[in-house]
């Protein structure tokens, strides 16, 4: 096994027990918040329940997804189950856009007739869904996990813990003032807020999905690397692209000099990439120049092992 990958499943580890931790105490509070919403009329304090509940969702994806990953290849399924977690993402910012609609929706419903909000039931209970949120941040913060999925569930956590904040400011503006359309405007912005914090991962996950160049990655600055290399003519077919969050992947065709040897300069390119690049999953078509007589070699690098 790499030490890469070796890494790569460390990390999942933490990331199981860090979202483990959380979803266990998102899930306690969401009855508390909608029950409070309820019983003091709040669409604000609603509207944080109903983002704490996708935050429950979110976090139990994740693990699934999570545990999916850990699944051997098949002759079928090549990389096993490792983009579950990008499928799982993608669920996630689609839920937060689904509630944030339905937040903006009922706000327009209420600033135009506010009801009676018990601004003290409110208030006790929003200072407790901030306390459970901060818990939950800090946690997924200091697992230092860095997947897709995992940073995911945080924007889920973190959103949630701003619009607690809202929430504790509509409600203290309802008890000193008694100003009642407090409610659907920071509900307005618990709304916004949850869909710009949707955007990031919706982007994201559908450039893994249609394979885009990673992140941070430049295909031709990479391209160029490989063609500087000692022996190589020319590359061409080059393409990046990334598995899961982690697991960027890279195929290309190499042309060498005549008296190159083909499978060492495979190994070199693939330790190249490897060191400078971070990409450790390569297949290097690698052929020498035409007219050489020598026969053309196609070598994968191969897969790191999977647990």
């Amino acid at each position: 096994m790499s030490h890469s990958h070796h890494a790569h499943d460390h990390s999942r580890d933490r990331d199981a027990r860090a979202l483990t931790l959380v979803l266990a105490l998102t899930s306690s509070f969401v009855v508390a918040e909608v029950v409070g919403g309820i019983i003091s009329g709040s669409l604000a304090l609603l509207a944080d329940a109903g983002h704490m509940l996708s935050d429950s969702m979110s976090l139990g994806l994740a693990l699934g997804a999570l545990a999916l990953a850990r699944r051997p290849p098949t002759a079928r399924l090549s990389f096993g189950l490792r983009r579950a977690e990008i499928l799982a993402a993608l669920l996630n910012g689609a839920t937060l856009i689904a509630i944030a609609i339905w937040i903006f929706l009922e706000a327009s419903r209420r600033l135009s007739d506010p009801p009676e909000v018990l601004g003290g039931t409110a208030l006790a209970i929003a200072l407790g869904g901030l306390g459970v949120n901060l818990i939950g941040v800090t946690i997924l913060w200091r697992s230092g996990g860095t997947s897709l999925n995992v940073r995911a569930a945080t924007l889920h956590v973190l959103a949630d813990l701003l619009g607690s904040v809202g929430v504790i400011v509509a409600s203290v503006i309802i008890i000193t003032t008694g100003w009642l359309y407090a409610d659907p405007l920071v509900s307005v912005l618990i709304g916004l807020l949850v869909l710009g914090s949707s955007w990031r991962v919706l982007r994201e996950s559908v450039a893994v999905l249609l394979e885009a160049t990673p992140v941070g990655v430049d295909a031709d600055a990479v391209g160029r690397r490989m063609a500087r290399a000692p022996g190589v003519v020319e590359v061409h077919d080059l393409h990046i692209w990334t598995i899961t969050s982690g697991f960027p992947a890279l195929s290309a065709h190499v042309i060498v000099a005549r008296d190159e040897d083909c499978h060492a300069r495979r190994r070199q390119l693939a330790t190249l990439l490897a060191e400078e690049f971070g990409i450790d999953h390569t297949t290097l078509q690698v052929e020498h120049e035409r007219g050489s007589g020598r026969e053309r070699v196609a070598v994968p690098t191969p897969r790191p092992a999977t647990s």
